[in-house]
């Protein structure tokens, strides 16, 4: 047979896998990280932690370290970002979209908007956003959604589920399905009509970007799948770009940091409970 892999015996497998080696995809991690062709404009590449283009349908992980600035970029206007953040240290201190959007008293994510958890701490926060096109109602696609709009929801076949893919995230990180909450998306815009219905916006375009900086050590799970609410018939989701640079956690010097007394009193919150343990 044309093309037939060699793996009858151990030196054919071993040669077998090492030709595999130089193969590359578009959708795979650069390693280094500093090896990215699409890093950041006037981000060191020495400085960067992390940087990957995620497939449509796709998902991926990371621990990042407090202070992190986490870069989530639309290249073609069709990516959808949803994205849980769970504090490292312990893991069951995670994203709470109700909190979210209460204690900014804003329920729509922009630049300055904090991420918090169910403990009255912040989490991340969005620093940067040329999109202006998210949500933080809906959560992500279910394997039952899936299943009824585009006929399949498996993790690996044509139209995986945002749970789903969320979930093998979580599972490297010793998560339960148990253990995510809903999760907040980017590029995909969600207003509130008068009446009370969800009305879909779809994107800003391509090329946006949303910048997070994580103001603990975070375990961050993505998924990049259509919105649920996304009107279109066929499972249509774009690539989405990840870049991760070393940097600070928020300080009162920022604007975002004390723009009400309960946004500073989560900050403060946060700067207690990782002081206490010397970070």
């Amino acid at each position: 047979m044309v093309g037939a892999r060699d793996t009858a015996s151990v030196l054919a497998a071993r040669a077998d896998a090492r030709a595999q080696g130089s193969n590359v995809s578009d959708w795979m991690p650069y390693l280094p990280a500093a090896s990215s062709p699409f890093a950041p404009e006037g981000v060191d590449p020495s400085a960067l932690v992390w940087a990957e283009t995620v497939a449509p349908g796709g998902y991926t992980h990371k621990v990042v370290a407090r202070g992190t600035r986490l870069r989530l970029e639309d290249v073609t206007g069709d990516a959808c970002a949803h994205v849980l953040v769970f504090n490292a240290l312990e893991p069951w201190e995670r994203l709470n979209v109700a909190d979210t959007q209460k204690i900014p008293w804003q329920a729509y994510l922009g630049a300055g908007h904090p991420l918090l958890s169910g403990e009255g701490r912040v989490l991340a926060t969005v620093v940067a956003d040329t999109s202006a096109h998210h949500d933080a109602f809906c959560g992500t696609s279910s394997d039952e959604w899936n299943v009824v709009k585009y006929g399949d929801a498996a993790p690996q076949g044509p139209s995986p589920s945002g749970r789903a893919l969320l979930t093998l995230a979580g599972v490297k990180h010793g998560l339960t399905p148990r253990d995510l909450p809903p999760s907040v998306s980017f590029f995909q815009g969600v207003r509130v009509e008068d009446d009370g219905a969800l009305a879909w916006q779809g994107s800003a375009g391509p090329g946006t970007y949303v910048d997070l900086v994580a103001e603990m050590p975070l375990i961050v799970l993505v998924a990049n799948v259509p919105h649920p609410l996304d009107p279109r018939t066929d499972y249509v989701v774009g690539p989405l770009r990840v870049h991760a640079w070393r940097g600070d956690p928020s300080g009162p010097a920022d604007e975002h940091y004390s723009a009400s007394p309960e946004r500073e009193r989560a900050y403060l919150n946060t700067t207690d409970y990782l002081e206490a343990r010397g970070l």
